[in-house]
């Protein structure tokens, strides 16, 4: 996030964003990354020292994601050849070659772990999810524009075709948040629903990837899932982006969470610098309402973590470990380019 402002030209005298950034990114080689297997740990304590020593694609997408900003920032080659080198071991250790996608979990020595317990924070072991896939498509998508190695195009594109057939297809009632490793189809009640704010945000970045890749883009698909979004988790009356659902039904938890917003206000910037829509400006102009009055904090601009339905605040946090300023701030930055400095969306 912080290089992402450094690199649009919110840096001042008063905010140094390329320094802080490069706090991150000293911490990040420094303490995260393993000499020794490979990869990046999941958690270290603030000193620096490991407290959870495993290796998540969720994690070590990420950091390959944070590399490539550094690097776009900075010009630091050494970011760049540390994503890369990142990229290379995940695929040595995590890729399935028999049915394709990647493990998700993993000790240190990148053993897979099968068995769910308590110090995995995100998704299921043994399973391939739609939140893990869709943000290493997303690392892939950055990586492949920063390096145009061909072992990470061929991986994109795989991703790409993955998430567009199983986690997000063209029928956004079939949207489904786990998968067996053989692709079918899990059940049961931590998988049950869809995600519209994960739904818009593949979306757009389903855009993004065909465009590194120089494929045609998928419009309709794209409409299809922010229509489907719109149809069924939208607050028409209010504003905003309602959190869950089921198939082709209203949505059945009318949270509104943060990045959610976030990702929505992304994917309906992107749609209208497609091509008009006055159902997508109405829902954008209602959405930022919403924001300015609701979910942004006044004093410092920086949102809430979730708010309700009628927008009282139910979990006012303004940051904690897993809210920083990755959703809203790209959200921000990409409805600026688009209406204050028009030109083509990176």
């Amino acid at each position: 996030g912080f290089s992402l402002a450094h690199e649009k030209g919110y840096s001042d005298r008063h905010r140094d964003y390329l320094k802080a950034a490069r706090n991150g990114y000293r911490f990040l080689v420094t303490h995260f990354r393993d000499p020794q297997e490979g990869g990046y740990y999941w958690k270290t304590d603030l000193s620096g020292q490991p407290v959870n020593d495993r290796k998540y694609l969720y994690g070590e997408g990420f950091v390959i994601y944070s590399l490539v900003e550094y690097y776009r920032a900075s010009h630091d080659r050494e970011a760049r050849r540390r994503a890369l080198e990142l990229y290379r071991t995940i695929q040595a250790h995590c890729h399935d070659p028999a049915h394709g996608g990647w493990i998700e979990h993993c000790q240190r020595d990148w053993t897979p772990i099968t068995q769910q317990d308590d110090r995995i924070e995100v998704e299921l072991a043994g399973l391939r999810s739609a939140n893990a896939h869709l943000h290493w498509m997303e690392a892939l998508t950055e990586l492949e524009d920063a390096t145009h190695d061909a072992g990470v195009r061929a991986s994109l594109a795989e991703a790409l075709r993955l998430n567009a057939t199983y986690f997000y297809p063209a029928n956004p009632a079939q949207c489904s948040f786990h998968r067996h490793p053989d692709w079918t189809l899990v059940t049961g009640p931590r998988s049950a629903g869809l995600s519209y704010g994960h739904n818009v945000e593949f979306a757009w970045l389903m855009l993004r990837a065909e465009q590194v890749l120089r494929l045609q883009l998928s419009w309709t698909h794209f409409y299809a899932l922010l229509d489907h979004a719109l149809a069924y988790g939208y607050d028409h009356t209010r504003g905003g982006l309602f959190s869950r659902g089921a198939d082709d039904t209203p949505a059945t938890d009318t949270d509104k969470v943060w990045w959610v917003q976030a990702e929505m206000l992304a994917a309906l910037t992107v749609a209208l610098q497609h091509q008009p829509n006055p159902a997508y400006t109405t829902a954008l102009e209602q959405l930022l309402g919403f924001l300015g009055t609701y979910q942004v904090h006044p004093p410092d601009g920086i949102w809430y973590d979730t708010v309700a339905a009628d927008g009282h605040p139910k979990r006012p946090d303004l940051a904690h470990n897993w809210k920083a300023n990755y959703h809203d701030v790209r959200a921000m930055l990409k409805f600026i380019d688009a209406y204050a400095n028009p030109r083509p969306a990176r």
